[in-house]
């Protein structure tokens, strides 16, 4: 029987492997076919304008698979924020699977019981009606007499037989109860204004209340019905509603997963991660999404790290990249590098030149700011870059000698100049910075393949690869 069961063990792995052969290995680790589908079919559909065949992804896959094993090797998946975001996204994933419809149900009925209990424990509900005649927090002694009277006038007629709906749409100063004859809606204790509460559960059905003094006004109080809370099945649609609100199902998660593993003396987190194996084990467009977030995670770290921003921030190597290339960046037709600038007085022309003569150009706009823009008081309006004809009509007057350039005068900043000097190719990488920046993270990033191709081996079977998606 040992035998037997050893057998059919071998068997199946035999044609698992069979059914989805290795195509490829980096690094010594087996990359399956169905993973390199799965990525390949993801980023090639359709919709995509670059789409490539087999033959040219299975290069950038490699790239691809080759960053992350250097993520791995510097332990960038033992980072505390790596795991934190890994395992954020994974719960998205996995958690909501603990919960079932039946669960929910069950805390709709909890927190229907409980509110149910609360309120007829209270008192239950009341629905009344009421006449209002508003009386201001400071009203005068003689505003708030002339109230009483007239509310006074409006219990006489009702104990003379008047028809309180119909008192209530004339008279009530609560215009939004007044167009239904004063009705209010089902109420419960602490929902409304305590003296008014006092009343209205104190009346019979059908009794109307002396007028009562709020800090509204005064009240003239009908009960119209009494009874204990909704029926579930009237209010079951609103606690549902109220569970999606309030992200009620995340707690009835929480608490699912702290139980079990009290049960099984583990921790939550544990449950989540078994939960996902086995989940990815049966779903491959699962387990493959997962994977490709993990991963999706470390080579962004490891290309920040060892690319994009050692690019951004290696002010030499930038430097020695375009001394290097200067050829490259060669302009089609002259820049102007300087500024245009408008002030209101003549010798501040003058001025602003000799604040900025002899400074690097990167640092002209914070001289310009502390010099003339100090205060409230405003002094100048600038425009710095590197400007081509059609960019500036100033500038185009001024250094392009456009003189049908159409220049618009700041009405509080009347007197216009620039200041700069004119170029026929860029003269340092501040002029074509972010064309150099991309070039240099290009060539970084072909320095550090070749790195990754020379450090770790990569074997892929051809035949294998001629099967993709065709088997």
């Amino acid at each position: 029987m040992l035998f037997a069961a050893l057998l059919l063990t071998a068997s199946a792995a035999y044609a698992q492997t069979k059914d989805d052969p290795v195509i490829m290995t980096v690094n010594g680790q087996p990359v399956l076919r169905s993973e390199f589908e799965y990525s390949y079919n993801k980023n090639n559909t359709e919709g995509v304008i670059d789409k490539k065949d087999v033959a040219d992804y299975v290069n950038l896959f490699i790239n691809y698979k080759l960053k992350v094993e250097a993520a791995k090797e510097a332990r960038m998946d033992t980072l505390t924020s790596f795991k934190e975001e890994f395992t954020s996204y994974r719960d998205q994933q996995i958690r909501p699977t603990f919960i079932t419809n039946d669960d929910v149900e069950a805390e709709a009925q909890r927190i229907y019981g409980e509110t149910k209990h609360r309120i007829d424990s209270m008192g239950g509900m009341v629905k009344p009606s009421h006449i209002l005649l508003m009386v201001r927090q400071k009203a005068t002694d003689e505003d708030q007499q002339k109230a009483k009277t007239r509310i006074d006038s409006i219990a006489a007629a009702l104990k003379n037989g008047a028809d309180f709906a119909d008192l209530a749409r004339r008279l009530s100063e609560d215009k939004a109860s007044a167009v239904n004859g004063g009705e209010l809606p089902w109420l419960t204790k602490g929902q409304t204004l305590p003296d008014f509460e006092r009343v209205v559960f104190s009346l019979k059905v059908g009794e109307v209340s002396a007028p009562v003094l709020t800090p509204a006004g005064y009240h003239i109080v009908k009960l119209n019905d009494k009874g204990s809370f909704f029926p579930y099945d009237s209010v079951r649609t609103d606690i549902l509603q109220f569970i999606e609100q309030r992200n009620l199902r995340e707690s009835i998660i929480d608490k699912k997963l702290t139980e079990m593993a009290a049960a099984e003396n583990t921790t939550t987190q544990a449950i989540v991660e078994r939960k996902m194996n086995e989940m990815t084990a049966e779903d491959e467009d699962l387990k493959y999404l997962i994977q490709e977030y993990h991963d999706g995670l470390l080579l962004y770290e490891i290309s920040n790290q060892k690319v994009w921003g050692k690019a951004a921030k290696d002010e030499a190597g930038l430097a020695a990249f375009f001394k290097k290339n200067k050829k490259k960046y060669a302009w089609d037709e002259p820049r102007f590098k300087g500024m245009a600038y408008h002030v209101k007085d003549k010798a501040d022309v003058k001025a602003v030149k000799k604040a900025v003569k002899g400074l690097p150009f990167a640092k002209w706009a914070e001289k310009l700011r502390t010099t003339f823009n100090n205060d409230s008081v405003l002094r100048i309006r600038v425009e710095k870059g590197i400007f081509k004809q059609g960019d500036n009509p100033l500038i185009d007057r001024e250094i392009f000698k456009k003189a049908d350039a159409e220049v618009k005068t700041l009405e509080k900043f009347p007197i216009d100049a620039v200041y700069g000097k004119k170029l026929k190719k860029p003269e340092e990488y501040q002029d074509v910075r972010s064309l150099v920046v991309a070039d240099y993270q290009e060539a970084l990033e072909k320095e550090w393949i070749a790195e990754l191709r020379r450090k770790y081996a990569v074997k892929v079977d051809e035949a294998v690869l001629k099967t993709v998606n065709n088997h």
